[in-house]
């Protein structure tokens, strides 16, 4: 069973920001190629509803979001400089990486790190006709 790997539609903060369009100038509805093109939602006042930018409170406090003319939504972040490797849920793990120069063979904490290489490549150039 063959599938394709792109979207028909890409929706971002419920705005319409690609889709795929065939030819606009076709008097059939089936139009050949279909490409990706920007919609409404990738308008240039749509972007800064559907996007956010992160910066200190401090900044925010300040007027820095009116001094630099942002259009997109601010929100403050919170609790960083206490953050640590050990709160990353899936990656707590600070080995000892060494990389033999004879071979470049890798090992972490001594341990042999290999990988076979990959039989199947899933979502790979086949599924990209166009």
């Amino acid at each position: 069973a063959f599938f394709g790997v792109k979207p028909s539609t890409v929706i971002k903060g419920g705005q319409i920001a690609m889709a795929a369009m065939g030819d606009p100038n076709a008097s059939i509805p089936t139009p050949q190629p279909v490409h990706f093109r920007p919609q409404f939602g990738a308008a240039q006042s749509a972007i800064a509803t559907s996007c956010i930018t992160f910066m200190s409170g401090i900044a925010i406090h300040k007027g820095l979001p009116a001094e630099l003319g942002l259009k997109r939504h601010v929100a403050a972040v919170q609790g960083i400089r206490s953050l640590t490797k050990a709160d990353m849920k899936l990656n707590a793990a600070t080995p000892k990486i060494t990389v033999s120069p004879e071979n470049y063979k890798v090992y972490a904490d001594g341990v042999l790190l290999d990988c076979p290489p990959a039989t199947i490549l899933p979502m790979a150039q086949r599924f990209f006709l166009f």
